[in-house]
């Protein structure tokens, strides 16, 4: 891929920008002559080492922080437009159906849904008036292949899933304006250190649970890093065509051909399987 015109470049917001796959896809984009502006919670140590990104404090969970992201990024672009959006941010928990309690699965979906719902309500008005414009979720391959004991990342996947289809559907009027989902498959970034892990001493699920939870911090320091998703994002950036989704990564692409060739039951019990619960 080429790069963007360093005279008039292209805009883009990322949320969740200040590591991982985010920080990745910032920095790829900056490469390029993209003028990025980079969104989250924590983003004082990003700004330090990453000066070339404009950086701008953002709480996906919070409607007046989204507002003023959107406005303060429009005063600051040429002629007051945006190019594109990014939905990055989100965390996971981990922990049985039966025991986590509503208010962390409210909080999992607040951030990981409703947040990517507020930025895209956000900024389809002005794509809309200014007639183009791109929308990138960042699903997961845990939304079609549930995880034991992380079916509440699965489920906040699984639902941005159906939105991005929803809103491709809703949007085709506005033939400049496109929307696409990039699933990641197992990914080795600083998010994998900031799952929130449930107290297994107590659950009558604990050893199944600390089985799992083995599995996968024995595998992710072998998957490959978040640079891959940043070119896969990249691609759904510019494809004159952008597809609905868009895999991302050896495990991303496997798994799901296998899940349309066997029963559920089977692909369930492979599943099971391998996470050894």
């Amino acid at each position: 891929m080429t790069k963007a015109s360093a005279i008039n470049p292209p805009s883009v917001l990322i949320t969740g920008a200040s590591s991982g796959i985010g920080l990745a896809t910032a920095r790829y984009l900056v490469d390029r002559n993209w003028q990025v502006f980079g969104a989250s919670r924590h983003i004082e140590e990003a700004s330090q080492e990453n000066p070339d990104i404009f950086w701008i404090p953002l709480d996906v969970r919070n409607d007046e922080s989204v507002r003023s992201c959107i406005n303060e990024i429009l005063r600051s672009t040429n002629g007051g437009k945006l190019d594109a959006l990014i939905n990055v941010a989100g965390y996971s928990i981990w922990g049985s159906v039966e025991e986590v309690s509503i208010e962390n699965i409210h909080r999992q979906m607040d951030t990981n849904v409703y947040g990517a719902l507020r930025m895209i309500q956000s900024v389809l008005p002005h794509f809309r008036k200014n007639g183009l414009g791109r929308i990138i979720n960042v699903g997961s391959l845990g939304g079609r292949a549930i995880i034991p004991f992380q079916s509440h990342y699965s489920a906040s996947k699984a639902a941005l899933d159906a939105f991005t289809q929803a809103l491709r559907m809703e949007l085709q009027p506005w033939k400049n304006i496109h929307i696409s989902l990039v699933e990641p498959g197992d990914i080795n970034t600083p998010f994998n250190e900031n799952i929130a892990w449930v107290d297994t001493d107590n659950s009558p699920y604990g050893d199944r649970i600390k089985s799992a939870e083995q599995v996968v911090r024995e595998s992710l320091p072998k998957a490959p890093g978040p640079v891959i998703i940043a070119k896969t994002i990249f691609k759904a950036l510019t494809a004159k065509s952008p597809r609905v989704r868009y895999a991302a990564g050896p495990d991303s692409l496997a798994v799901p051909w296998g899940k349309r060739l066997l029963p559920d039951w089977l692909a369930l019990k492979l599943i099971r399987d391998h996470f050894k619960v």
